[in-house]
């Protein structure tokens, strides 16, 4: 059992795990498409509509130090501006000790019309951080009976300095090119590389580029348990990450039968070593659904990430859901200025 003694040794071990943490990547969604706004800035009212969508993911959920990920937005295309803006909540808690981070961000996005087959998509994004660290989650051995192992001095818990949390400003930008069946993304977030360490003045967050992009191909019709599909199609997709020394890969495919939409992609570098070990992390297949109104669309997904990394599957994966909702606010008498929709995947 670990005694009040203890207790502070412990304490470097885990501000050092935090500070370990700190020096880790942004978080992720599997469903990269579906957290559009998260990935690139430039998808800021990229529908030409009205869009409003939430993400949530559980990754290792059978081990302790899990993650958590939470995040919210909504954007709307100017029409007469030809701009899109767009806003983006996340909330993510990292680990056994609670390391939560909070971030709020606007964007902007401008829509140039190079040809009659080309597009262009600037954007800029400006956010605010708060990281903090929960202590109120850790428990240590002389608050336990030591017979039936449960929790009967709560009270004795070391009220460990609440101090520990850190504001900043960050500054992203992206672009987006685009046809009527193929696009190419790039972004790049935390410009400004804020001060984020949460016990000193020397670690700064890492810049993080994004390069994604995919192709559609469209098939010939058909039917869906007795249903008609709006769209049928194969759709190709990689993204590529890179923030600090590390570095990733999605490669997959997207199959859309409307209203059914089935996904599966490879995530890792299995040529690069991390450590001493391949750079494989996992197997992610994707259910969406998709059903389209007159003038809205509602989509709605899950994807489980498979461990093929040292963890393995019994850390329970990954588990991601997915919704998104986007409707028109334009007045229906008036025929739109633009057509130029991205062919993207909305998952």
């Amino acid at each position: 059992m670990l005694n009040r003694v203890s207790r502070f040794l412990l304490l470097p071990l885990i501000l050092f795990g935090v500070y370990s943490s700190a020096l880790g990547q942004d978080p992720q969604f599997s469903q990269f498409y579906a957290a559009p706004l998260y990935l690139n800035p430039a998808f800021a009212g990229s529908t030409l509509q009205a869009r409003a969508g939430m993400n949530y993911r559980n990754q290792w959920p059978a081990i302790e130090a899990s993650f958590v990920t939470y995040s919210a937005y909504f954007d709307y295309f100017f029409e007469d501006y030809n701009s899109g803006v767009g806003m983006l909540i996340n909330q993510d808690t990292e680990g056994l000790a609670g390391l939560n981070s909070t971030s709020a961000a606007i964007q902007y996005s401008y829509q140039v019309l190079i040809n009659e087959n080309l597009a262009f998509r600037p954007a800029l994004q400006g956010g605010f951080y708060y990281r903090n660290l929960n202590f109120g989650r850790l428990t240590f051995g002389d608050q336990f009976d030591p017979v039936t192992g449960l929790l009967i001095n709560p009270s004795t818990a070391e009220q460990f300095d609440t101090g520990l949390s850190r504001a900043f400003a960050d500054f992203s930008a992206g672009g987006l090119f685009y046809t009527k069946t193929a696009w190419l993304g790039v972004a790049w977030h935390h410009i400004n590389r804020p001060q984020q360490s949460l016990i000193d003045n020397e670690d700064r967050l890492p810049r993080k580029l994004s390069v994604h992009g995919g192709i559609k191909f469209l098939l010939d019709g058909g039917s869906f348990g007795g249903q008609e599909m709006r769209e049928r199609s194969l759709t190709p997709t990689f993204q590529y990450k890179q923030q600090g020394s590390f570095s990733q890969v999605d490669l997959g495919l997207y199959f859309t039968g409307e209203p059914i939409v089935l996904g599966a992609w490879y995530r890792g570098i299995p040529f690069k070593q991390v450590n001493g070990f391949s750079n494989n992390e996992s197997i992610v297949l994707l259910l969406g659904v998709v059903q389209r109104g007159a003038d809205d669309e509602l989509h709605i997904g899950y994807s489980f990430d498979y461990t093929i990394s040292g963890l393995g599957v019994s850390s329970g994966g990954a588990h991601e859901f997915t919704l998104a909702y986007t409707w028109s606010m334009r007045d229906p008498r008036k025929p739109p200025k633009s057509s130029r929709y991205l062919p993207c995947p909305r998952f």
